[in-house]
């Protein structure tokens, strides 16, 4: 399961023009969690040299959208109903790695988390924590003007 679970998180990531901008990679997959991992480009720097707020926030929304997908079946998607970021502390290091959960899965709404780290080499610093909801929709819809590579 691990293996078609990743394929399909994997895909679905590559689909994903802005992470793909982003250069966000996936770094570990399990039923109800989901890590990625992106690199602090000089692109997506604030006006003090630490990663954009934005970033942060992208990265830890679509680890948490990621770990409510490994808990629905192929033809359910999610999209984000609602989620509430805490920035704690400045993305500064060489990449953002986060960590998406699950806190109680459902078959229309999700409840998730996310932590988002900032790295350098070897070293860690929490620096964001989310939280918010995931909704369950059809995996066929498309939306109007939706480029799909």
């Amino acid at each position: 399961m691990t293996d078609l679970l990743w394929q399909r998180i994997e895909q679905s990531l590559a689909a994903q023009t802005m992470m793909r901008t982003l250069g966000v990679r996936l770094h570990q997959v399990a039923a109800g969690e989901v890590w990625l991992a992106a690199p602090i480009l000089a692109s997506s720097r604030q006006q003090q040299g630490a990663g954009a707020g934005a970033l942060t926030f992208a990265l830890g929304d679509t680890a948490a959208g990621y770990a409510a997908l490994s808990q629905l079946p192929e033809d359910k998607e999610v999209l984000t109903a609602e989620l509430k970021i805490n920035f704690l502390a400045p993305a500064v290091g060489d990449s953002l790695l986060a960590v998406g959960k699950v806190v109680k899965g459902g078959r229309r709404l999700i409840v998730v988390t996310a932590e988002v780290f900032a790295v350098t080499g070897e070293e860690r610093a929490l620096i964001a924590v989310l939280q918010g909801t995931m909704a369950s929709t059809a995996a066929d819809r498309a939306y109007q003007g939706a480029a799909r590579p």
